[in-house]
């Protein structure tokens, strides 16, 4: 039994191939294509790949994304099963207006984050943040409620932005710095102190309303360049998504 998690975001697909869909288990092999290079998975990295039993995916890039890696797998004899949110799942309350609306890769991260929390000691509660092409920033109560979360721009869409709509800016290659000194590092600084300010507002408000200072998880590609800017200790998690899904897995496939 072999067990394959898909984290499809809005540029990357992500992979991992574990022994069994439980969390803890051994990972056999993985890897990660730009959404461009998805039709070539077949015939590449999942050509020798052991076929897996079970498939269990996020995906946030659309339903013809969605098509496309899905024909990719008909090398192997599954049927794929995609995340939705929903009410409540592997012990986390959705408090979303409309639950199954709520992002797939959002859901899963959150659920992910609050096994990690449970784990690793007294319940507390948590500040999700993933950063990627858009930045979430979650807020999590002890009992694993989703209170709610914030979308902002991530670093990209924000110096895009600025360079469209502003003459003589371009995106730039710039260093984050107290006080930026040139054009370069005064756009670079200001994206990422703006994604930092957003989650420093959000941890005020966990700690306000649930009495109590927040765990703190950031995961996501671009999150290794945010954490050095980040006014708190962050736990970085590379594979927040995985840790999600393999949770989710765990319940969903116990009975196959």
């Amino acid at each position: 039994m072999t067990f394959l998690a898909l984290d499809i975001g809005n540029t990357r697909l992500k992979w991992a191939l574990y022994r069994a869909p439980h969390p803890g288990a051994a990972l056999l092999a993985q890897g990660a294509e730009f959404l461009e290079n998805i039709d070539k998975l077949a015939d590449g990295a999942w050509r020798d790949l052991e076929a897996p039993t079970q498939v269990l995916g996020s995906v946030v890039a659309g339903d013809a994304v969605k098509r496309r890696v899905q024909e990719q797998m008909d090398l192997w004899d599954v049927n794929p099963q995609w995340v939705v949110a929903s009410d409540q799942e592997a012990g986390v309350t959705n408090g979303y207006d409309h639950p199954s609306r709520l992002g797939a890769d959002r859901w899963v991260a959150i659920i992910g984050a609050y096994h990690r929390m449970r784990a690793q000691g007294p319940a507390r509660p948590m500040v999700v943040v993933m950063v990627g092409t858009a930045v979430t920033v979650e807020a999590v109560s002890s009992d694993g409620r989703f209170l709610g979360g914030m979308i902002i721009p991530g670093h990209g869409i924000m110096l895009r932005a600025l360079e469209s709509g502003t003459a003589g800016l371009h995106v730039p290659t710039g260093e984050v710095r107290p006080f930026p000194t040139n054009t370069s590092d005064a756009l670079t600084s200001g994206g990422t102190f703006a994604i930092a300010g957003a989650v420093e507002c959000m941890v005020q408000h966990v700690r306000s309303h649930c009495g109590a200072e927040p765990l703190c998880i950031m995961t996501g590609g671009a999150g290794w360049k945010m954490a050095p800017s980040m006014t708190r200790p962050f736990e970085l998690v590379d594979n927040l998504i995985f840790d999600g899904l393999l949770c989710m897995a765990e319940r969903r496939f116990a009975n196959t």
